[in-house]
């Protein structure tokens, strides 16, 4: 999966500094959708590389089992993020959306870690809710939106696109050799 996954960080990354970065319109939102798509694509390219100098171990076809468990997890994020949205909807403050989407999105790594058998997968997840949890507490401090939005987008962009270089550097090192159980 660590392939695939960078296609998944790459370009969620892209799409968390658009959302950050957006209320800036104009040059500034141009040069980062400009910068960002020039890193997703950079990730992708380097990954499909990888596909085809070596197969990655860790790129085995998911078990029935495992699919389905992802798929669930998925399913739970997505609900959350739902559920997010339509409450802050109801209060008439997007102001704490992203925010909070952040740590659903975080939370959602957690039990990825299991189903992939990764344990690695801990660290963006709370990375990810730190960030989410940091815009929670930018909010409650009253802090501008834009602030809000530029801290969560930013702290999720620069997550995703570490874990995707964080991946691909661990698929070219040889795996560590086992330590004997004592």
């Amino acid at each position: 999966m660590t392939n695939s996954g960078v296609v998944f960080y790459a370009f969620f990354g892209l799409g968390w500094l658009l959302a950050g970065l957006g209320h800036f319109g104009g040059a500034v939102t141009g040069a980062a959708g400009t910068l960002g798509l020039a890193v997703a694509v950079a990730l992708v390219l380097t990954a499909r590389r990888q596909i085809a100098r070596r197969a990655d171990p860790a790129d085995r076809d998911l078990s029935p089992e495992q699919r389905e468990r992802f798929r669930r997890v998925n399913i739970a994020q997505w609900l959350m993020i739902a559920l997010i949205l339509g409450g802050c909807a109801i209060a008439g403050d997007f102001d704490l959306a992203m925010p909070l989407v952040a740590v659903a999105v975080g939370v959602h790594f957690l039990p990825l870690a299991d189903v992939f058998g990764d344990r690695r997968l801990v660290v963006p997840g709370a990375a990810l809710f730190v960030s989410g949890l940091v815009g929670v507490l930018a909010w409650v401090g009253h802090a501008a939106t834009g602030t809000i939005t530029t801290e969560v987008g930013l702290g999720c962009a620069v997550t995703l696109w570490a874990t995707a270089v964080w991946s691909l550097l661990s698929v070219s090192r040889p795996a560590p050799a086992a330590r004997p159980r004592r």
